[in-house]
């Protein structure tokens, strides 16, 4: 997908793109390093957007894997399908989703790697979100996302990462990927 549609979409969809470009291959590889995504069996992706960090997780994924990818953007859905035909898609809002049906009996996600605009989100949602998903997360199971540098220190971004350490243990920060725009880093805990 171009960057041209990325921000297309983002200035339709401010509240739920959150971004103005698609994150870097820097930030989707210190993404995938600081998941562990390289020894996971089951993957659950928050907001697979243009991909990005889509097309890391494919890369770093092992053999047999499964893979959920969750995106509210119908748009980026429908592009995203052809574009990985191995993996799957589903159009909703993270804080909706049936995980325990898809699920049906599998084992819970060894790894979520959120691509979400945390700080976009009222507390309400995150809150909805975090209550959601985690639920699915194997006990020693590790959630990863990102922040852009600076933004992190909002009021939204402390409150983020606040209910990070509320819900899971460990939580650790990346260095800074400079390459990115804006700069970014990544939040990781184990649950």
């Amino acid at each position: 997908m171009s960057a041209a549609t990325f921000l297309q979409e983002f200035v339709r969809n401010w509240q739920t793109v959150g971004a103005v470009a698609p994150s870097s291959q820097a930030l989707a590889y210190r993404m995938m390093e600081s998941a562990e995504v390289g020894r996971a069996q089951h993957v659950l992706e928050l907001g697979p957007g243009t991909g990005a960090f889509t097309e890391a997780i494919l890369d770093v994924m092992p053999h047999g894997s499964s893979y959920l990818g969750i995106e509210l953007n119908e748009t980026f859905v429908s592009q995203l399908k052809p574009r990985f035909p191995s993996m799957d898609f589903r159009a909703a809002g993270a804080q909706e989703f049936d995980f325990g049906s898809y699920l049906g009996g599998r084992e819970p996600f060894d790894v979520i790697v959120s691509g979400l605009p945390w700080t976009a989100f009222p507390r309400s949602l995150q809150e909805a979100i975090l209550a959601n998903v985690l639920p699915h997360l194997k006990p020693g199971g590790r959630f990863a996302t990102f922040a852009y540098y600076g933004f992190h220190r909002l009021p939204s971004g402390q409150r983020f990462r606040g209910l990070l350490h509320e819900r899971l243990t460990g939580v650790e920060t990346s260095r800074v990927v400079w390459g990115n725009v804006p700069p970014a880093f990544v939040y990781v805990a184990r649950k």
